[in-house]
């Protein structure tokens, strides 16, 4: 998906003015980034049974020959496991451990607007992705808000999931090959494609045509490949927005990833752009542990009742406004 233009974009400001803008912004994003984390360090410690933030001993990382075959002819589009009817809550499965527990635990952003971020109204986790995981939630309990949510960063998504950390991962998180080795993914619930976002003074047009120049992305992302790839000098940071603060700072001339990102930024601060064509396709899914794929497939049935019932049409303009394109066609590998 191209980001959406923006018309009536707020002429370019005198140099004055612009400064003062983006010394409140940064003000602004250093209390949101302080609260985010003061909050999930208050959730993780309220939560009764929520397992340890770190990696349990002999958790399985190794990937079989028969997983690392298929990935490197994978199809990221239809790599899912076909779910078996409505999504149902059996004895002995996954699900029915989650119950027992009495709360979903999912790996989220908390400083992507849009997808998961913490909004300052509520002091809750807000977005596209959190509505994804609340509609999992509500399939196994009945109830949208029996799930600990876990603020973790791109680097800590894949470690999460397999350690076992967190039940299920909503969080930007591109299917690739790669990363296909390592965990599983639910169908593509978003598409998304790489851009470049620079500020609204640039001239630059294209990632290209910063050669030599820093641009910034996010440890773990897959964006720092491309970047590098493309003749830039990659920056890596633990947030979005930190990177958002070194393109207002100076310290890079522009931030690439996905433009479902970008256009998150452009909302919280105007005096940027995107500039380019896209550079990649970005098909999102949901990141769960190789060892439930009856899990995989129970979530893929909460997503297909998403697309057909309406919800998913109705998170997207909540959160990422109109016009509201058809949702992603759920493909499967078998």
């Amino acid at each position: 998906m191209n980001a959406r233009t923006r018309p009536g974009r707020v002429p370019q400001p005198r140099l004055g003015r612009v400064r003062l803008g983006l010394v409140r912004l940064r003000a602004l994003l250093a209390v949101l980034a302080t609260s985010a984390l003061a909050l999930g360090a208050a959730t993780a410690a309220a939560a009764p049974g929520r397992p340890a933030a770190t990696r349990a001993p002999g958790a399985a990382t190794a990937t079989t020959t028969a997983t690392a075959t298929a990935a490197s002819s994978c199809d990221t589009h239809a790599s899912s496991l076909r779910p078996n009817g409505p999504p149902q809550v059996t004895a002995g499965s996954f699900m029915a451990k989650i119950r027992a527990r009495g709360h979903l635990i999912a790996g989220v952003d908390q400083s992507t607007y849009h997808f998961g971020f913490l909004s300052p109204f509520t002091g809750q986790i807000e977005g596209f992705d959190i509505d994804m995981i609340r509609a999992v939630a509500k399939a196994i309990f009945g109830d949208p808000n029996k799930v600990v949510f876990k603020a973790i960063s791109d680097a800590q998504r894949i470690p999460d999931v397999e350690s076992g950390t967190v039940d299920i991962v909503a969080h930007t998180m591109t299917i690739t090959c790669d990363r296909l080795q390592m965990v599983d993914f639910s169908s593509v619930y978003f598409e998304a494609a790489q851009q470049v976002l620079v500020l609204s003074n640039s001239h630059a047009t294209s990632l290209a045509s910063l050669h030599g120049q820093k641009v910034c992305a996010t440890s773990g992302s897959d964006s720092l490949n491309i970047i590098r790839k493309e003749g830039a000098v990659p920056v890596a940071v633990t947030y979005w927005t930190d990177c958002l603060v070194l393109l207002q700072q100076g310290d890079a001339v522009a931030i690439s990833t996905d433009n479902s990102i970008l256009d998150g930024l452009v909302a919280q601060d105007p005096w940027t752009k995107v500039i380019g064509p896209p550079l990649t396709d970005e098909p999102y899914g949901l990141a769960i542990s190789k060892q439930h794929p009856d899990f995989v497939r129970f979530v893929n049935a909460v997503l297909e009742q998403l697309r057909t019932g309406g919800q998913w049409a109705k998170s997207y303009q909540q959160w990422l406004g109109t016009p509201v394109p058809p949702p992603p066609k759920a493909q499967y590998a078998g």
